[in-house]
């Protein structure tokens, strides 16, 4: 049997000053394993069935590639773990004995989702294995960071578990900063998160696994997976207590090499503008993030209401024209508060990008607001857990 080499990738650039460089290694098994194939069998079976609907074993056969032993034997194992039913015999005209018609069991087990990104609660629900959302439930954050946030994580986690009508395959979060692919939240400014093990914490508390992602990227994945796209790129901008960005690129989540993709709330947009957290003047969170644009709303009353929506739209359209014109995106969808987004603040956005783009660019762009975009961070959430349990998306 051939075997492969094991290969490492490491960066050698010396680390900024403050800043904790990662090396990465990638680890490859020496050789493929029975049980591998089986696995990779398994999730190719469930995801034909989760992106095409009902099917019978001859359907599946020939859909996967798979010979209908293997198929036979695929199911068998499913349907004893409740993860596929049969629906019955086909019933349109064919010739011959009905086929049995399979399908994912949607309720035979359930998913926790929580979204963490907005400014002023903690939301939560129940989700079947299509995704469909059963019961919600959310806490108010109150102003909490550090391990005040995490409580309250851990609370609303435990009441949704509790709740719960079926079992439980595992939980998906979407948090705000940067979260590598262990679960680690390393870096959450607006809770007081450094460093934190949040998959392992949440996973030690309800003894189930746990799968933790960026909320942006999670939202990027509610929208692949869930929503109606025109190809397989797209940018998910999600604008609540920060502001981050999803990227799917040729359909698949784009994380970086510090797992820092999308953080696009600290580039700057205007070098005279305030003071931020981070150090630095006139981030782009100190634009358009929710709560700083509700302030600057209230002060500039009704008759100032659309010139600050249109600043802070031309902001967002400054610091995407460059990551727009480089990837070549048809696709950029806006996702928050409706009543900050969806009008004069996505118009002036997208008059930026087409002003500071080439017609080339700029001409097959679709950039749109999308309303629940809390909806679509807990469907993202759910992704992460059908994809790295179910091996399906």
């Amino acid at each position: 049997m051939q075997t492969k080499e094991t290969s490492t990738m490491q960066r050698t650039t010396p680390a900024a000053p403050g800043y904790t460089s990662t090396r990465r290694t990638l680890r490859v098994t020496s050789k493929a394993l029975p049980q591998h194939s089986r696995q990779n069998n398994r999730a190719l079976v469930l995801q034909k069935l989760f992106q095409q609907g009902a099917m019978s074993r001859a359907d599946l056969a020939r859909e996967s590639g798979l010979t209908r032993v293997t198929v036979s034997d695929l199911v068998a194992g499913l349907v004893t773990d409740r993860i596929v039913t049969e629906l019955g015999p086909r019933t349109d005209s064919r010739v011959g004995k009905p086929a049995t018609l399979l399908d994912i069991d949607a309720d035979s087990s359930h998913i926790i989702a929580l979204d963490l990104s907005a400014d002023d609660r903690f939301v939560g629900a129940i989700v079947n294995l299509r995704a469909t959302v059963l019961h919600r439930d959310g806490v108010p954050i109150g102003g909490a960071t550090g391990e005040s946030a995490l409580a309250l994580v851990f609370d609303l986690a435990e009441r949704l578990f509790a709740s719960a009508t079926a079992r439980i395959i595992g939980v998906g979060v979407g948090s705000p900063g940067i979260v590598d692919d262990n679960g680690i939240v390393r870096e959450a400014p607006n809770l007081g998160w450094s460093e934190l093990p949040l998959a392992t914490r949440l996973s030690e508390r309800l003894r189930v696994p746990v799968h933790v992602g960026n909320d942006a990227n999670a939202a990027a994945l509610g929208v692949h997976t869930f929503g109606e796209t025109s190809g397989l790129s797209l940018m998910v901008v999600a604008i609540e207590h920060g502001v981050g960005a999803g990227l799917i690129i040729g359909g698949a989540l784009v994380t970086g090499e510090q797992f820092a993709a999308g953080e696009i709330g600290h580039v700057t947009v205007d070098e005279a503008g305030d003071l931020c957290a981070c150090g630095r003047r006139g981030c782009l969170e100190l634009a358009i993030a929710a709560p700083h644009l509700r302030a600057r709303l209230e002060r500039a009353g009704s008759d100032g209401r659309d010139a600050v929506l249109n600043d802070a739209g031309r902001a967002l359209g400054i610091a995407l024209s460059p990551v727009i014109s480089t990837l070549n995106l048809n696709e950029v969808v806006l996702v928050g508060p409706a009543e900050l987004i969806d009008g004069p603040f996505l118009t002036a956005a997208v008059e930026t990008v087409r002003a500071r783009t080439l017609s080339a660019v700029s001409n097959g762009l679709d950039m749109r607001f999308i309303a629940g975009g809390e909806e679509l961070v807990l469907l993202g959430a759910a992704v992460l857990v059908l994809s790295a349990e179910l091996g399906v998306s």
